[in-house]
C-alpha cells in the first residue's frame, strides 16, 4: 500500500457514527500537526487546521464531515437482543443480515442484525422492506447470560458497521465503508501535505466536521469559528454506473471530479462553479457536472453563515453510498486533489472579490 491507501485504509476503518467522532478527530490532528500552524476546535467537535501561504486573506476553507452513517442502542431487550435508532439516511434492506460492531463500556463487540430465513417467511412478508424499528442485533445472546453485565453494553452506545477497507482485483478501485465521508477528510488531509509545497496567495483552512448524517450540524459551529471566505464542501457524489443503466450515465467512477450544480440544500456560487469547470478543462482535469434532488451536505449551512460564503460541493463519486460498503476510484480521489490545488493557486483577493460582486 502506499501513503495513500495506508490512510484510506486507517481513516474508514475507524469507529465515528454520528456524535462519536473523537477516534477521526485524533487522527485528523495527528496528520494536520505536520501540514498546519495552528488548530483549532469548536464546542461540538470540529476541527480545523491554518495553512497559511502568501496571504492571511481570503481565507479558503475546506471541509469534509467526520461522521459516517450508523445506529445507536436505543434499547436491551430482557432476553439481550439489541433494538438501535438509526444515525443518519439507511434502507431497511441494506442493514439486514448485515455485521456489526456495537461498542460498549467493556470494548467493542461483534454482531449480526437478525434476519429470519425464508423458509420461515410468508410469501406476502418476503415482498415488504422491514423497517429499522423491527429490527435486533444478536451479538450472541443466550438464555440466562445477562449481555448488559457482560458486555457492558446499554442505551447510548454507537453501532458501527464492521467492514474493512479492500483494494479490489481491479487495483484502481477500492471497497471500504465510511468512503461517505472519510475519503473527503483523507482528501482534505492530502491537500494540506500537497499545499506545503505550492504557493498560494490565501490562507487555507482544512477541516473535519460533526453530527453532518443528522442535520450539518458542524458545518453551521465550523463556519463561526472559520469566518471563511470561500468553502470548499467535500463530499462525495452518488456512482449511478449499475445495473440498469450500467456506464451510459455520466456519473460513473473513473469519470473524474464530480462538481454539484444543486442539492437539496445548496446552489452552489455560480462564479464558483465556473471557475472550476474552467480550471478543470484548462489542466485536463476530468470532471463531471451532477446534481442530488434530495440530500445534502454541509455546504447547505455554511453558505448561509453571516453574511453569506461562496460555497460549492465537490468529490470524487462512489458506488453503494449509505451501506456497509461503497467502492471508489482512486483516480477520482487524486484528481480531486489536484483539481482544489489548482483553483486554490488562483483564489487571491482580486479573484475571491469577484465571486460576489455584481
Amino acid at each position: 500500500m502506499d501513503k495513500t491507501e495506508l490512510l484510506l485504509k486507517e481513516i474508514t476503518e475507524l469507529n465515528g457514527v454520528s456524535g462519536y467522532e473523537s477516534e477521526v478527530r485524533k487522527l485528523m490532528v495527528r496528520e494536520m500537526k505536520n501540514t498546519t500552524d495552528k488548530i483549532e476546535y469548536d464546542k461540538l467537535g470540529s476541527v480545523l487546521g491554518t495553512k497559511r501561504g502568501t496571504s492571511d486573506s481570503p481565507r479558503i476553507m475546506v471541509i469534509g464531515h467526520m461522521d459516517e452513517i450508523g445506529f445507536m442502542v436505543k434499547e436491551v431487550t430482557k432476553e439481550g437482543y439489541i433494538k438501535f435508532l438509526p444515525l443518519g439516511g439507511w434502507w431497511g434492506h441494506v442493514a439486514l443480515g448485515q455485521r456489526m460492531r456495537v461498542i460498549g463500556s467493556k470494548g467493542a463487540f461483534v454482531g449480526v442484525v437478525g434476519s429470519k430465513p425464508p423458509h420461515l417467511l410468508p410469501m406476502e412478508d418476503r415482498k415488504k422492506v422491514l423497517e429499522i424499528k423491527d429490527m435486533f442485533i444478536d451479538v450472541g445472546v443466550q438464555e440466562k447470560v445477562n449481555i448488559t453485565k457482560k458486555l457492558g453494553i446499554k442505551p447510548g452506545d454507537p453501532i458501527v458497521p464492521d467492514s474493512q477497507f479492500t483494494i479490489l482485483g481491479n487495483n484502481k478501485m477500492y471497497m471500504s465503508k465510511a468512503f461517505d465521508n472519510r475519503a473527503s477528510c483523507a482528501i482534505v488531509l492530502d491537500l494540506l501535505r500537497r499545499l506545503a509545497r505550492v504557493k498560494h496567495p490565501n490562507t487555507v483552512l482544512g477541516g473535519g466536521t460533526v453530527q453532518e448524517e443528522v442535520g450539518l450540524r458542524g458545518a453551521q459551529t465550523i463556519a463561526h469559528l472559520a469566518d471563511p471566505d470561500v468553502c470548499f464542501t467535500v463530499d462525495i457524489g452518488v456512482g449511478r454506473d449499475v445495473p440498469p443503466d450500467g456506464f451510459s450515465v455520466s456519473e460513473k467512477l473513473g469519470s473524474g471530479v464530480t462538481i454539484v450544480i444543486y442539492d437539496a440544500g445548496m446552489i452552489p456560487n455560480l462564479k464558483l462553479r465556473d471557475l472550476f469547470v474552467k480550471t478543470a478543462e484548462e489542466k485536463k482535469i476530468p470532471y463531471h457536472l451532477s446534481y442530488m434532488e434530495r440530500g445534502t451536505g454541509d455546504g447547505a449551512r455554511v453558505h448561509v453563515s453571516r453574511l453569506g460564503v461562496p460555497s460549492i460541493y465537490v468529490g470524487p463519486p462512489v458506488r453503494y453510498i449509505h451501506s456497509h460498503n461503497g467502492i471508489m476510484n482512486r483516480a477520482d480521489y487524486d484528481n480531486t486533489i489536484r483539481l482544489f490545488v489548482e483553483v486554490i493557486k488562483k483564489l487571491d483577493k482580486k479573484t475571491v472579490k469577484s465571486l460576489t460582486e455584481g
